[in-house]
């Protein structure tokens, strides 16, 4: 059963985006983290895969759209968090966060179509992961067809050579490996700017608007 997976925070105050604090306050961080949440979800939604998941670190609140399986986050660091996704999925799953709201059904389904099984046909160019590498350098996608937790325990996350490390990782374990487009996560305000910019017609994009008609930002 192939699966997309979404990894990601309860949009709540001071817990998400908090180094979009200042310029804006926790409340307003915590706007833009949902905002950015409801249109992640909402392109998974509308990408034709058999399961999706929501593997969630807090409560599922009316942002959430139906057809989501819910599942908590596991205790422990954030390649372990990871790891515990993928494990518990039983066919070829990829998986994003909450952070690239700039996301598309068309993208997503490129990186499910790359993943395929067919080593011995001399014609099928399916791969056995996709790898979406991020600006700040670490990666927004990693697609699997055969899901294997050891791929990304002990990687270390959060630092500029994440994504290069975890790639090398997948390159080390023999598997043919297709890169998905680099995209930007909203980790900054100028990371939300550059974003909004890039997809002007979502959620977020209109809250960051709305924040900046208030403030004068």
């Amino acid at each position: 059963m192939t699966t997309l997976l979404v990894i990601a925070k309860e949009p709540l105050p001071g817990r998400v985006k908090t180094r979009l604090t200042p310029p804006f306050t926790p409340t307003e961080a915590a706007r833009l983290a949902e905002a950015s949440l409801v249109d992640t979800l909402r392109a998974v939604a509308a990408t034709e895969v058999r399961r999706r998941v929501l593997v969630l670190d807090g409560t599922p609140g009316p942002w959430l759209p139906t057809g989501f399986d819910v599942v908590p986050q596991v205790a422990g660091g954030l390649d372990e968090r990871l790891a515990a996704a993928f494990a518990g999925c039983t066919g070829p799953a990829l998986l994003i966060g909450m952070d690239t709201p700039q996301v598309t059904p068309e993208l997503l389904g490129a990186g499910l179509d790359s993943l395929g099984d067919s080593h011995d046909d001399p014609y099928d160019d399916s791969c056995d992961a996709c790898f979406g590498p991020a600006v700040d350098g670490g990666f927004w996608a990693l697609g699997l067809a055969s899901p294997d937790p050891e791929l990304l325990r002990d990687v270390p996350m959060s630092t500029p050579t994440t994504g290069a490390v975890q790639r090398a990782r997948l390159v080390a374990a023999g598997l043919r490996v297709r890169d998905l487009p680099r995209l930007r996560d909203v980790d900054t305000a100028a990371d939300a700017a550059s974003v909004a910019a890039s997809a002007p017609h979502g959620r977020f994009a209109a809250e960051l608007g709305r924040l900046g008609a208030v403030t004068g930002r």
